[in-house]
């Protein structure tokens, strides 16, 4: 009952430049301008990760609200392709 399985050794290293937090720099050094940010293997992927990019999810795309995105998919050749638009509106950071 004495060995621990949880190591404790500080905080976690800082990520600083993760796929992330280079297209939220991108959005944000181009506010109001929508940019394609992904292109998703379907329909349901797209709608998930432009929810994830609005209620700011992930830190990169805080706070909630400074960043507008929305899914569509484009038909191009006869080849739909499901993507991810968005656009940095404001917000501290």
């Amino acid at each position: 009952m004495g060995t621990s399985v949880v190591e404790f050794i500080g905080p976690p290293p800082v990520q600083k430049d993760t796929k992330h937090t280079r297209i939220a720099r991108e959005l944000r050094a181009h506010p109001n301008t929508w940019g394609v940010v992904q292109r998703a293997a379907s329909t349901t992927r797209a709608a998930a990760a432009a929810q994830a990019i609005r209620k700011a999810k992930l830190a990169a795309y805080a706070p909630a609200g400074a960043f507008e995105a929305v899914s569509r998919t484009v038909v191009e050749g006869g080849v739909a392709e499901y993507r991810v638009y968005a656009r940095f509106v404001g917000g501290a950071r």
